[in-house]
């Protein structure tokens, strides 16, 4: 096998390999001579030990000379779901992140308290840094390595994230006194502020459970004139970002006037990557439900609408991910129509950016009537009917499907082009055979209302 290839010319292979056989030959002799319920001598002739504990012997020693060859770690011997993503090796406590995806704690830890914000894998913004044990992973891990004869890896705890843990609260306290005081530089200490607010759950922590830590945070920007000093705006409104991601402080965030006003400007005026941040920390602190409605009612939308419209990818999707969050609430679905989103989401999908973010907001959308009239202005049936027929996107295909069967409800002369896209393409045939179960439901409904309609024509 291909994890088992030795060197036929290594002479330590060769040496293991005459151990291990001289080894297994007096296994055999041991294991008859316990059937045959014999004694075993040794060099000398005495019977010193039991059988079966000779056997015993000989069967650790193979053991240690397997560990000694064979390394428990190969990449084509340990199962991909065992691995650490970050680290490629075996897992010693497996834990879940925010994304779903699992990852050895110490390494995950780490990334973590390095400052990141997102899914090592998926690069995808977190909604919160807690991690949950793996329970069922660890199981597994440890029934592989004792099926294996191997020892399991040990849980560990990474030194770097416990010094961090036990000396960073009275720092951020002092720089949040600093940030206020002209004597200082305002920019220094507000990037060490986002550097700490980066590197430590525990400053982001620290957050929520002071009621002047964000207004202090926030203090050195003017509403109107956030951008007057660009750099400073970047570092405050990033670690605003930090500190949003933590669960406990996502309704004090945003019940904060001041903070949501400031938002909502940098995604206007601002550096492109204070636009970005801006947007995500809208999106993280839309997971709470309240927060929804005081972001719809801030301001928030037409900025967002707007900054789907940039060419930096990553700022389109946190735009995206905002819009999308906050328009789960109803009463705000009909403010971002009115403000114009469904042009713009229709033609960024057609330009083939963000498709599959961008698709999942119309679709959203298009259950409110307004949406439905605003996509029959843009004639959005073609695009619709292209992306079932060429995108690999199975969720996509899904919401395609789904808009179609909602403008087909609202005007039936639309079957004429289902008529012709089945005629050339069969394209609603094949989703009702390959798609999502949702997805073929439509299709089949859709394609059932078509056979209604020709039998109609043809007996009239």
């Amino acid at each position: 096998m291909a994890d088992e290839v030795v060197m036929e010319n290594d002479p330590s292979s060769m040496a293991a390999e005459k151990k291990t056989v001289e080894l297994k030959n007096k296994l055999q002799r041991l294991v008859k001579a316990i059937v045959d319920e014999e004694e075993v001598e040794d060099k000398e002739g005495n019977d010193t030990d039991k059988v079966e504990d000779k056997a015993l012997r000989v069967l650790n020693s193979l053991k240690d000379l397997k560990l000694k060859n064979y390394s428990y770690d190969d990449s084509l011997a340990v199962p991909e779901e065992f691995k650490c993503p970050i680290t490629r090796e075996l897992m010693g406590d497996p834990v879940v992140l925010a994304t779903g995806l699992t990852y050895d704690r110490p390494f995950i830890e780490r990334w973590l308290c390095e400052g990141h914000i997102t899914c090592p894998q998926t690069q995808q913004v977190l909604s919160h840094t807690g991690l949950t044990p793996n329970y069922l992973v660890r199981k597994l891990i440890y029934q592989w390595c004792i099926e294996r004869g191997i020892e399991p890896p040990k849980v560990c705890q990474d030194i770097d994230v416990i010094v961090l843990r036990g000396d960073d609260k009275p720092d951020i306290k002092s720089l949040l006194e600093k940030l206020s005081m002209l004597e200082y530089d305002q920019n220094e200490t507000a990037k060490e502020i986002r550097s700490l607010s980066r590197k430590s759950p525990f400053t982001r922590e620290f957050f929520g459970k002071s009621t002047e830590a964000i207004t202090k945070l926030l203090g050195p920007l003017t509403p109107g004139e956030a951008d007057r000093n660009p750099d400073l705006q970047e570092n405050i409104i990033e670690t605003l970002l930090n500190v949003s991601i933590v669960d406990q402080n996502k309704k004090l965030v945003g019940e904060n006037t001041l903070a949501i006003t400031l938002l909502v400007e940098s995604m206007q005026c601002g550096t492109i990557r204070t636009k970005g941040n801006a947007a995500a920390a809208l999106s993280t602190l839309a997971d709470y439900d309240s927060n929804k409605i005081i972001i719809g009612n801030s301001g928030a939308i037409k900025p967002l609408i707007n900054l789907l419209e940039e060419e930096d990818q990553c700022v389109v999707k946190d735009a995206a991910c905002a819009l999308f969050n906050i328009c789960t609430c109803h009463e705000i679905k009909q403010k971002a129509i009115k403000e114009g989103a469904v042009p713009v989401l229709v033609k960024r999908i057609q330009e083939d950016v963000m498709v599959e973010p961008l698709f999942s907001i119309l679709a959203l959308l298009s259950a409110h009537q307004l949406a439905v009239d605003e996509m029959n202005k843009v004639n959005v049936m073609p695009l619709l009917l292209s992306i079932i027929r060429q995108n690999t996107c199975e969720k996509t295909k899904e919401n395609s499907i789904s808009i179609i069967q909602i403008l087909l409800n609202n005007d039936r002369r639309k079957m004429r082009a289902i008529n012709v896209e089945e005629a050339n393409h069969g394209t609603i045939t094949k989703l009702s055979q390959t798609g999502t179960s949702r997805a073929r439901r439509k299709a089949a409904g859709i394609l059932e209302r078509l056979k209604k309609g020709a039998f109609i024509t043809h007996t009239a």
